[in-house]
């Protein structure tokens, strides 16, 4: 009986195979690590004060901080008094990029996030539970004398959160606040080279609209995007990767259809594995340099959440079916209890994207963080999901303990056997067992990778040579993602050999009527009542 490549390789080639496959990894994590800029870049802006005393905010035209239709402006608002110019009559007006430079799709992204400048003053200070409210509009132009299009305009309300480390005292007023960023606009692409925020804080005593915020001296703007040459090196890595996981699907796919029997459980889940990276591979992202696609940002999240939802899957089908004390296998069904709370929790993370990201599509303004209620459901769709993946990955070390102690357990029948059997099946079990390994392993150098990139500067010095660590681990995290599936379908493709052949070159072959099921993959529909009486006529040998 055929069983999987897994099997049958001998320990030189699985060798050769591993080494294959550590060489590549090693080139993906030098790819980002050498090649690639770092992944996003930022610029810091301060806001201009435009004066708009003839109330024409957007109606006639945009207030542009510089260039020859650059709008009449303040340095400090204690000009304010001496012109008779009011709160309502400020503008706070951010060109991104600077003069000289400009934007291009190859940034894929633009997140700005806002820094307000508060000094404390005894008759000005900020309440309790603080709101700003903000009357933003964002414009773009392509060419220096084209007219401003308005993108988009929005009312938006944000939750102040800020702090004062000295006594609130006469002798400390003028000194700053510690206030919290806040988020701003996300936008889902860069197709446009120049873009222009208008910010106004309107103030009404009556409604109590910006009224308790403290005395606001000036905004920061802060514009977060992904670099171009990360970009580039990143959609070449996909362009790469793509074909390559498509061959190796079909190639095995093939292989499967080739086989007498149907398709067994553990291959349909590979091959649903392959099917998702080859997916999240598929370089959709080049057409967004042409086009003005603004919901590649939630696409990517979608695609990058099938992906782990079918390789958690896996991990929890793939123990399973190695776990010889259980009553069913190889059906589905079997294992409802392990895959709904994958899918709820998947789920819960997807609505939470829809609430933020879906609703950008038509408001780049909006965040879901910015009401309490909101803030509440966000933070219950991440707790309710959090518990799922702790469930799961208790379970899963319980069912890689109960899939260990099982092997351990049927290696007592070993020593009755004879050397070739013995030899070949023991082969297995430290085959299966390095799988698991190699397959902790990634999960774990994800984690490693992902603390590491938070708490480090974000590149190292080696010699003459600077290695971004951020670059590195998303292409090295990204390949060996890629590797682990190409290995799983290559490895477990059905072999051409026979497991009837004698595995030593001479000597008793082995009957396939008295096979031991200890090997990686099930390949017939055997239950654990044939497994025992198998593993009692070896024992009775």
């Amino acid at each position: 009986m055929a069983g999987a490549i897994i099997e049958n390789m001998s320990t030189r080639k699985l060798c050769l195979f591993g080494v294959t496959l550590l060489i590549f990894q090693v080139l993906a994590f030098l790819v980002g690590g050498l090649i690639a800029p770092k992944p996003t870049s930022s610029i810091n802006f301060l806001a201009v004060k435009c004066v708009d005393t003839q109330k024409n905010y957007r109606s006639s035209k945009w207030m542009v901080p510089w260039g020859k239709d650059s709008c009449d402006s303040i340095r400090g608002f204690e000009e304010a008094p001496g012109r008779r110019i009011e709160a309502n009559d400020i503008v706070f007006s951010v060109h991104i990029p600077y003069q000289g430079q400009e934007m291009n799709p190859w940034f894929q992204f633009m997140l700005i996030i806002l820094q307000l400048d508060i000094t404390f003053q005894l008759n000005n200070y900020i309440g309790e539970n603080a709101v700003v409210t903000v009357d933003v509009a964002m414009a773009y132009r392509d060419e220096l004398h084209e007219p401003w299009t308005e993108m988009a305009h929005s009312i938006e309300q944000r939750k102040l959160q800020c702090t004062f480390q000295l006594p609130k005292t006469p002798e400390n007023q003028g000194r700053s606040y510690e206030c919290d960023v806040i988020p701003l606009i996300e936008l889902g692409s860069v197709v446009h080279k120049y873009y222009l925020l208008n910010i106004k804080l309107p103030v009404h005593d009556g409604k109590k609209i910006n009224v308790g915020i403290g005395e606001i001296n000036d905004l920061h703007l802060v514009a977060i995007f992904q670099n171009g040459g990360f970009t580039k090196v990143w959609f070449a890595m996909k362009t790469f990767l793509t074909p390559s996981i498509l061959i190796i699907m079909i190639w095995y796919w093939r292989r499967i259809t080739m086989m007498t029997r149907s398709p067994i459980l553990l291959e349909k889940v590979i091959f649903a594995l392959g099917i998702s990276m080859t997916f999240i591979n598929i370089p959709v992202e080049w057409f967004s340099i042409g086009f003005n696609w603004t919901w590649m940002l939630l696409f990517s999240d979608i695609r990058q959440g099938i992906f782990y939802v079918m390789l958690l899957s896996f991990w929890i089908i793939f123990c399973g079916e190695h776990m010889m004390d259980q009553s069913e296998r190889n059906h589905l069904s079997v294992y409802w209890k392990q895959v709904v709370p994958i899918a709820f929790g998947s789920s819960c993370l997807f609505v939470f994207d829809m609430c933020e990201r879906g609703v950008q599509l038509k408001n780049p303004f909006y965040s879901i963080w910015t009401t309490d209620v909101g803030a509440d459901i966000a933070m219950a769709f991440i707790i309710v999901a959090g518990i799922c993946a702790c469930l799961y990955f208790l379970f899963l070390c319980f069912m890689v303990y109960q899939v260990f102690r099982n092997i351990s357990g049927k290696r007592s029948t070993l020593p009755a056997m004879s050397k070739a059997r013995r030899l070949h099946y023991e082969g297995l079990i430290f085959r299966f067992k390095f799988l698991m390994i190699i397959t902790l392993a990634c999960a774990a150098l994800t984690t490693v990778f992902f603390i590491t990139t938070q708490v480090s500067e974000g590149n190292w010095k080696w010699g003459d040579f600077t290695i971004e660590l951020n670059s590195a681990f998303f292409t090295g995290v990204y390949g060996m993602w890629n590797l682990y599936v190409f290995a799983l379908m290559f490895l477990y493709a059905p072999s051409h050999k026979n497991y009837g052949d004698d595995q030593t070159g001479g000597g008793t072959s082995i009957n396939s009527g008295e096979e031991l099921q200890l090997t990686t993959t099930i390949t017939h529909a055997d239950g654990p009542t044939e497994l025992y009486r198998m593993v009692g006529k070896t024992a009775q040998e």
